[in-house]
């Protein structure tokens, strides 16, 4: 009966995790490449911290900013903190990028 627990705990956090990596680089058939930082949050972002920073599975971003520089903002990004996974799919322009927006967040 253990065994059963522990399969569904582990399912749960694969779930979880899959759920708050990205959705890909595409939308609609869209380049992401020169995406705006609010695309890029939306695409990569929102399913875990919420579509308006609110917080979800991760926590709320509203006032980042007041926490967090757009360095330590984009090393996240870049190296995942926690449960959050890296999200390397975004090249050094994008997080950059990202990171600035949401340092803007205070």
């Amino acid at each position: 009966m253990r065994k059963k627990g522990i399969a569904w705990i582990a399912a749960a956090v694969i779930f979880l995790l899959a759920a708050c990596g990205p959705q890909g680089g595409q939308q609609g058939g869209k380049s992401t490449a020169n995406a705006s930082p609010e695309t890029l949050y939306k695409n990569n972002c929102a399913s875990c911290h919420g579509q308006n920073l609110e917080g979800n599975a991760g926590p709320s971003l509203e006032k980042i900013g007041q926490r967090a520089g757009k360095e330590d903002i984009e090393r996240i990004i870049q190296n995942g903190k926690g449960q959050m996974p890296a999200q390397r799919q975004l090249s050094d322009e994008q997080r950059s990028r990202l990171a600035a927006w949401l340092a803007e967040k205070k």
